[in-house]
């Protein structure tokens, strides 16, 4: 099983990303504020003004080590990376089954299916643990419409345009009923709807940058199995897109991402003193929010879980590697199909 190790991000403006032997250095304002052996990080995330010397970037490229770069509010601008690696006949196999209808449909109704059901157990624990909070029926209606939904998609011929259907529909029920799953500083927290480009209050700002933070470490495990980031079967090829990276990450959003933003709000982790709206009205953290959110992540990766298909107690932060590496599996024929993650 592949080590977890350390993912560096950078948020301080001005910051330098430099090498000295095996060690990446990093500078700001030409004082050396960290100091990092090579073999300890796992990828690392910039935000905002941050640079790296072109030396520190073949050396991260030389390790594998994913360097990426977001701007401050989680927008992915580039990422450098080494030689690809991996077999080539697996992601020749990738490449055949994404020119099939019927085997992307397939992937896709596993992955929908999956996301759909984790949606379900979110909404599932609110009513069980705060039966006594606001919005009781509604989440009990979606609760339910929600399994309908997966007996619907489960007895109908698979088809792309038809699963796309029922993903939509299953999201804009779950997110019609989220902001009942928020019981910290409403005045603060509250979710009308889901606004991406750009986020438009603080609760949406806080989810579109832990997509982002999940977004980088699926396509790190991605490209760590050999599999191509680009490919997908759900979502389909378009230019600067990582296609496949969006796949898995929809099994993962409502447990890695949702579930966090939930806690860091109704925990009052986050204050809503730390966000900024900008005159275009797009919300932003603030340099403390973004750092606050990091720790958090960071930490909620460490935790462990019971990995329903291994059976086997895995670090939450390994997530992505494993559905990667199923998924590797899978497209090699050592599976007779794809197991997605389903949160019990």
């Amino acid at each position: 099983m592949k080590k977890l190790l350390n993912t560096l991000y950078i948020t301080t403006q001005g910051a330098y990303i430099a090498k000295e032997g095996e060690t990446l250095l990093i500078r700001v304002e030409g004082e050396t504020k960290l100091r990092l052996p090579i073999h300890t990080l796992g990828g690392i995330v910039c935000f905002g003004q941050v640079s790296a010397s072109p030396a520190a970037m073949g050396f991260c490229a030389e390790n594998d080590i994913l360097l990426a770069f977001y701007t401050e509010n989680g927008k992915f601008q580039a990422r450098v990376q080494g030689a690809v690696s991996g077999n080539v006949l697996l992601r020749r196999q990738q490449y055949r089954w994404a020119d099939s209808g019927e085997q992307s449909a397939t992937i896709a109704r596993a992955i929908i299916g999956a996301k759909i059901s984790n949606s379900r157990t979110v909404i599932g624990r609110a009513l069980r643990d705060h039966p006594e909070a606001n919005g009781q029926s509604e989440l009990e209606a979606v609760h339910k419409h929600l399994k309908q939904l997966l007996r619907q998609m489960g007895h109908e011929p698979v088809q792309l345009d038809s699963l796309r259907g029922y993903e939509g529909e299953a999201a804009k029920r779950y997110f019609a009923v989220f902001d009942y799953l928020i019981s910290g500083d409403k005045r603060s927290f509250f979710f009308r709807g889901r606004y991406k480009r750009p986020p438009l209050d603080n609760v949406n700002a806080l989810l579109s940058f832990v997509y982002t933070l999940l977004a980088h470490d699926v396509t790190a495990a991605l490209e760590g199995v050999g599999l191509d980031p680009a490919v997908g079967y759900l979502h389909r090829d378009r230019p600067g897109r990582a296609g496949l990276a969006l796949d898995l990450m929809e099994e993962l959003r409502t447990y890695l991402g949702d579930r966090l933003v939930l806690t860091l709000i109704n925990r009052q982790q986050v204050k809503g003193g730390g966000f900024n709206q900008s005159e275009s009205g797009a919300v932003m953290m603030d340099d403390a929010t973004r750092k606050a959110v990091l720790v958090a992540w960071q930490e909620r990766k460490r935790e462990t879980i019971t990995h329903p298909f291994l059976q086997e107690k895995v670090e939450i932060g390994l997530l992505p590697h494993i559905q990667a590496m199923l998924f590797a599996r899978f497209v090699r024929g050592d599976l007779d199909g794809y197991p997605p993650f389903l949160w019990r």
